[in-house]
């Protein structure tokens, strides 16, 4: 399960090189149809021919592990001596096994955040951002992302139609996002238009992309010599100093992980309830409430359910497996929440009613520091819902509802609902003001093929955080992450 003794594990790790260390010709992959059909099936067959850490191939000639199990996915993330979270050491690239288009260049390629930060500065960086969101008051979080779900249910609500994924999930975070960070409310539905042309790689995408990027910068820029009450100034404002560049970096992370999260766990959590009799009755009964379904999908659909990565600092053993120096191990977060040898026989699916054990969030260090906000957008969010529309329905079979083709999220297509059709009140209830940010205005972009505006950040590019190509790390990273 865990790392021998120095001593032992000396003894048992073969030498670099040995075919032991590669696994030949047994090896899963990891994305196809499979993956997003069956994914409790596929973890389960392959925790039975492995173990807890099995082989993996996350595209042709990319291999990795998965982790699989419960207490060796702990190991994994609370052993920072054996397993770094610095991308550079991953051998695949220097071996030059790594497509320059790869798919996996978005989220295991080295740039300036905590997400691949060891050691003081991990710390440093990971002290500011989960600071920050510290600071959200949750009061005003609730009331902001109701009004902006009324706005949403209001909008479509005399069709007696929806699909609560593209019309409801997809576009409530990024308007309760937005008024976090310091923007006005109207900026909402502008970066909702322009994260959709990135992520779908439409012929928008490049210009999208140069004003999303541009759009955050202007807004650290404000922020440095006019901050206010948002998550942006908070950031800058921190005695960690982060730089401009490190601050817009972050933002992007907050934006790009804490939307596609709040999505997938919106979505999933709405299916549940709309597909298990057994656990809507049991809702409606009064015996569970919405909190409890939320952790029900963590336990079961985790809106993460794989999560790159680790990175062997050496020769090792985990799970029985040699793990070679350079090797990538991937958290399966939804595999080690099934566990046998936590669950038994039964798995997360029975009998975990308020516990909060799961790795959804990860583990360690880099446990997932927005998961108490998440948690308020997210049960604000099916709650409105539940309460504007009692009589919502699923307008398909449950069977017939297909996932995205995606390895890391656990993301639906759609979910195309029914309900009775309603007219909006002609006033609605004005929006109580959260906050007081400045006039939207956004940034021109001279040279749409671009990724930086003509004036610098305030901090010199390094090597590492060059200038991206047209399709910048972020678009790729919301493309990736979403499993388009």
């Amino acid at each position: 399960m865990t790392t021998p003794p120095p001593e032992a594990a000396a003894a048992a790790v073969p030498p670099p090189g040995c075919p032991a260390h590669r696994p030949q010709g047994d090896v899963t992959p990891l994305y196809g149809q499979t993956v997003a059909e069956d994914p409790h099936g596929l973890y389960a067959r392959m925790r039975e021919r492995h173990g807890p850490v099995a082989p993996i191939e996350l595209e042709p000639g990319v291999e990795a592990w998965l982790v699989l199990g419960y207490a060796e996915l702990l190991e994994l993330t609370r052993n920072e001596q054996l397993f770094s979270k610095d991308s550079r050491r991953w051998r695949v690239p220097r071996e030059g096994r790594l497509k320059p288009d790869s798919r996996l260049l978005p989220m295991t390629s080295w740039r300036p955040t905590l997400l691949n930060m060891d050691g003081a500065e991990h710390q440093r960086l990971r002290g500011a951002v989960a600071q920050t969101l510290g600071r959200i008051d949750h009061r005003e979080l609730r009331q902001t992302t109701e009004s902006a779900a009324h706005g949403l249910i209001d909008s479509w609500g005399p069709d007696g139609t929806a699909d609560l994924i593209s019309q409801y999930a997809r576009r409530l975070p990024l308007l309760v996002f937005t008024r976090l960070l310091g923007l006005p409310a109207e900026a909402g539905p502008h970066l909702i238009e322009l994260i959709s042309h990135f992520v779908d790689s439409s012929e928008k995408s490049v210009r999208a992309n140069a004003e999303f990027q541009a759009i955050l910068i202007d807004l650290v820029k404000r922020r440095r010599v006019e901050p206010g009450q948002d998550l942006t100034s908070w950031l800058l404002a921190h005695p960690a100093g982060l730089s401009d560049e490190e601050a817009v970096h972050h933002l992007v992370v907050i934006l790009v992980a804490g939307n596609e999260t709040t999505i997938n766990w919106t979505g999933n959590t709405l299916r549940l309830l709309l597909t298990d009799r057994r656990f809507r009755s049991t809702l409606t009964g009064g015996r569970l409430t919405v909190s409890d379904a939320l952790e029900e999908v963590l336990w079961r659909d985790p809106p993460t359910q794989n999560f790159p990565g680790r990175w062997a600092t050496g020769d090792t053993v985990l799970g029985g497996q040699y793990i070679s120096a350079g090797d990538l191990l991937v958290l399966g977060l939804a595999g080690a929440n099934a566990d046998p040898a936590v669950h038994g026989a039964s798995g997360p699916m029975v009998g975990h009613v308020g516990n909060r054990a799961h790795l959804a969030w990860g583990a360690g260090r880099h446990v997932c520091p927005a998961q108490h906000p998440a948690r308020i957008i997210v049960e604000t969010a099916v709650e409105t819902l539940l309460h504007r529309l009692p009589d919502l329905q699923l307008a398909v079979p449950g069977h017939e509802l297909a996932w995205r083709p995606s390895p890391w999220s656990r993301a639906l297509v759609s979910l195309p609902v029914l309900y009775s059709a309603f007219t909006p009140p002609r006033t609605a209830t004005p929006e109580r003001p959260a906050w007081t940010p400045p006039p939207f205005e956004p940034p021109t972009t001279s040279d749409p093929s671009g990724s930086t505006p003509s004036e610098p950040t305030s901090t010199p590019r390094t090597e590492d955080s060059a200038r991206p190509g047209p399709r910048s790390w972020w678009s790729s990273l919301a493309g990736w992450w979403s499993g388009r």
